[in-house]
């Protein structure tokens, strides 16, 4: 099988996508970063009353259309939660404040700062604002029965405010996709462990899981499994019973006599899409589909795995949770040589070297897939496209941001 092009990797992958129809209904606390499965109609008219929106006092505008100077006869208070009860009448006002409802007979709200107040309860007018200054009309937001907000809308602050103001306090959300994340390798143990003298942590969960979470998805985690075939083939029946919409594997997917998790994927019905990608790191990508359940076999490097990990397991979960793609694209000035590329799209660890637009990026000097260090304190990758020419420092170049 041919090395395949990162762009039509990531574009097989994600056509074959099938976002989960299922529903569920959840608190409106724990609904941030959900998407709305129905449309959302406003249970009141909000404001439900015409009221002020600064506090000054309410008056009649045909009182004051003369000009400034007019004296006005204050008759009551207008409190948010404690309306006037009456009505004002010709040379009345009623001193309101900030979200109270407006007296009847009032269409107008005269600031505090432009009145003058005198003895006798009564006011002079020195400013005269235009009628219906400052008032906020009933209904101004929604009115009761509208649709405020269409199913597929993603739940931020802001729309999870204007569902709580439309009274709703639980929401109709898509269920989230399932990730399960099987790491696979006789020489693993997990963090916290104690390794063999021919044993390394397993790290590669971690960032994949945190990849997937960040996205939108729920993780399962099928742990470690030895390098055999039936402990992998139990495993991934695991991820299959408890319904998971993909399983990504961390190593074993290569062609090693100890990598056995494409061979026994293929043993319980895997259908092959894809498998090497014109990368580098992370050429030994694998994708297929095992019944409703997209798998996706990481590289066993932790770097290589999460490239890959940010590259495509990234936009695939985004597209399952109906959530816009992450903008990671932008421009660097590199502040290095960097030489001519082969045939494999090129990832460049590197780091900001200053907040310009667009900022410098100066690639480290050791690029090896194993080291966790390099990639931890990188900034952005730099792509370099299959067969680039040499780029000299200064050049301005295609990259990925990273943090």
């Amino acid at each position: 099988m041919s090395l395949l092009p990162v762009e039509e990797a990531l574009d097989r992958l994600l056509s074959a996508a099938r976002p989960p129809a299922e529903t569920e209904t959840v608190a409106l606390d724990a609904a941030l970063g959900r998407v709305l499965a129905a449309d959302l109609g406003a249970r009141l008219t909000h404001p439900a009353f015409d009221n002020s929106a600064m506090d000054g006092y309410a008056l009649r505008h045909a009182d004051i259309s003369a000009g400034d100077g007019t004296v006005l006869t204050v008759i009551g208070r207008s409190a948010a939660g404690l309306r006037f009860g009456g009505a004002i009448g010709p040379g009345e006002a009623v001193r309101i404040f900030t979200g109270a409802p407006m007296p009847e007979g009032a269409d107008t709200v005269l600031l505090q700062e432009d009145a003058d107040v005198l003895e006798g309860g009564r006011i002079r007018t020195t400013f005269s604002p235009v009628r219906g200054r400052h008032v906020r009309p009933k209904g101004q937001d929604f009115y009761e029965g509208e649709t405020v907000l269409a199913a597929g809308a993603m739940l931020d602050a802001g729309r999870l405010t204007l569902a709580a103001s439309c009274n709703h306090p639980q929401l109709a959300v898509f269920r989230r996709p399932r990730v399960a994340i099987l790491a696979t390798g006789d020489e693993l143990v997990p963090p916290g462990g104690e390794p063999g003298p021919d044993q390394i942590v397993a790290s590669n969960g971690a960032g994949i899981g945190a990849i997937a979470r960040d996205n939108g998805a729920d993780v399962i985690d099928l742990g470690i499994v030895r390098d055999d075939e039936a402990a992998i083939a139990a495993a991934v029946r695991n991820a299959v019973a408890a319904g998971a919409d993909v399983l990504v594997t961390l190593g074993g997917a290569s062609v090693g006599d100890h990598d056995l998790v494409q061979p026994t994927l293929l043993s319980l019905g895997m259908t092959l899409d894809f498998w090497k990608i014109a990368m580098r790191p992370g050429k030994p990508l694998m994708v297929g589909r095992l019944g409703d359940m997209q798998v996706i076999g990481l590289p066993g490097n932790p770097v290589s795995s999460l490239v890959c990990g940010l590259l495509f397991l990234e936009p695939l979960v985004r597209r399952l949770a109906r959530l816009p793609a992450r903008g990671r694209a932008m421009t660097v000035r590199i502040a290095a040589e960097l030489p001519a590329n082969d045939k494999r799209q090129d990832y460049v660890r590197a780091r900001f070297t200053n907040e310009d637009t667009p900022p410098g990026a100066l690639p480290f000097s050791r690029q090896d897939s194993s080291m966790v260090s390099v990639f931890a304190n990188a900034d952005c990758l730099i792509v370099r496209p299959p067969q680039a020419g040499p780029a000299r420092a200064g050049d301005l170049l295609p990259a990925l941001r990273l943090r």
